[in-house]
């Protein structure tokens, strides 16, 4: 392949004009039945992401064609499966591989629309669950709705990364900026690489390798933030070159999610909830995360007493690390991607957990684009979440696993959050950017 994408990456290089028919055309083939399962969509769409960031796109601009894409792809599954319906056996390919589309009707079958989102980010079903969907006759309106909302967060994971590189790539950043980011990728890519040893092997010990990893990584962050200036100055430097009207009022709705209002009364609502309903366990895993994690904050904000950027000024909140929205969202959205996958396959568990992460990914960054905080504020909030969230479910499941909640314990909380959440992130949209300096 690599001869093939050098030529293709080297014509768009030449050709700029096209960078975007092509986003959306690998974006809709990434997404599309079969056809995904054979080209190498990820690849690709990593490369056209890092030509975009060269400056040929801009981040909004890449996100949202990939975003088009991608639903372009699900739709045409979709009406696949619902034209052909059992007959979609006998297409070339499903004839020959009918564990393709097994494996997908298994998921559907089992777990409907969650199946649609999770299975979003998983490599072998994601081309093949929107083609089941239709096959199944699942209505039209509820599909649209699940794959607008999967769309977006695949469109973030699956283009950032290489817009990201490629911008940095044509940027003056500081010197020493690419070997500290690659001492921190490695310490994460061995956190993730060790959780998803653990998950997928079931192993008995595994939620205590991870939690330890957390806290060597968390000491780590908050001992070498001094070593690693570059990195921060670098990736500042990056997110306030790429700036723009619209994305400072995204950011702000996002940040209003992660306010200590907003997630005190979302944690006191959740525990609440899960005690009305009796979910004793869920109920102690959750309240434990949360509370531990925003004593955790609190605690390590005086002690570390680190200055905030000086993009903005800061009336109120002068300390900045770690960051309390990064590890208040990332505590939260975790502790419900812990207690989805309660009772699920490996591969789903994962795939709840990453799910679960994109929301909370996405306030931590706007700190990091509104210059609220430094990126290892946000990495050290992020890596103080997940030490809490994984101590905890190695505390509550010392003796006996965690247990599974009912769909009906789901339909109430779901709701609860979004509504909370939108709420919290429209109200008083007008204020300045110096009320969220928390």
């Amino acid at each position: 392949m690599g001869p093939w994408l050098d030529g293709l990456t080297a014509w768009l290089s030449a050709h700029p004009q096209w960078l975007g028919l092509a986003i959306v055309l690998v974006a809709c083939t990434e997404c599309l039945a079969i056809v995904g399962l054979i080209v190498p969509g990820t690849v690709l769409l990593f490369a056209i992401a890092v030509l975009a960031g060269n400056g040929a796109l801009s981040l909004g601009e890449t996100l949202l064609l990939g975003y088009i894409g991608g639903l372009l792809g699900d739709a045409l599954s979709y009406f696949t499966g619902r034209h052909f319906h059992q007959n979609i056996r006998r297409l070339p390919g499903l004839r020959h591989h009918p564990e393709w589309i097994g494996r997908a009707e298994g998921y559907f079958q089992r777990y409907g629309i969650a199946s649609l989102l999770v299975g979003r980010f998983i490599g072998p079903l994601r081309p093949m669950l929107p083609m089941v969907a239709g096959m199944f006759d699942m209505p039209l309106l509820r599909f649209i709705g699940v794959s607008l909302l999967a769309g977006a967060g695949w469109s973030v994971v699956y283009l950032m990364p290489g817009w990201a590189t490629g911008a940095a790539l044509r940027l003056p950043l500081p010197e020493g900026f690419w070997s500290q980011a690659g001492v921190l990728a490695a310490g994460f890519a061995v956190l993730i690489g060790l959780s998803v040893s653990a998950a997928w092997r079931s192993r008995p010990h595994g939620t205590r390798l991870v939690t330890a990893m957390c806290l060597v990584l968390l000491a780590v962050v908050f001992l070498g933030w001094p070593h690693l200036v570059q990195f921060d100055q670098g990736i500042m430097t990056l997110v306030q070159e790429h700036r723009a009207p619209f994305m400072d009022d995204v950011a702000i709705a996002l940040t209003k999610m992660g306010d200590f209002r907003t997630q005190f009364v979302l944690a006191a609502a959740l525990g609440a909830l899960l005690v009305a309903l009796r979910q004793w366990r869920p109920a102690m895993f959750a309240v434990g995360t949360l509370l531990f994690t925003a004593l955790g904050n609190g605690l390590m904000k005086q002690v570390f007493a680190r200055i905030r950027p000086d993009v903005m000024t800061h009336p109120l909140g002068t300390f900045s690390m770690p960051s309390g929205h990064s590890s208040a969202s990332f505590a939260l959205f975790l502790t419900l991607g812990v207690l989805a996958g309660r009772g699920q396959p490996p591969r789903l568990r994962l795939a709840w957990l990453v799910l679960a992460g994109l929301p909370a990914a996405s306030i931590a960054l706007s700190r990091v684009y509104l210059g609220a905080h430094w990126p290892t504020d946000i990495l050290a909030g992020t890596l103080l979440a997940c030490f809490v969230c994984a101590a905890s479910l190695t505390v509550s499941q010392w003796r006996q696993p965690l247990p599974a909640m009912a769909p009906r314990v789901w339909w109430l909380v779901m709701p609860m959050v979004v509504v909370l959440l939108g709420f919290f992130a429209t109200r008083d949209f007008s204020h300045t950017l110096l009320r969220y300096a928390y």
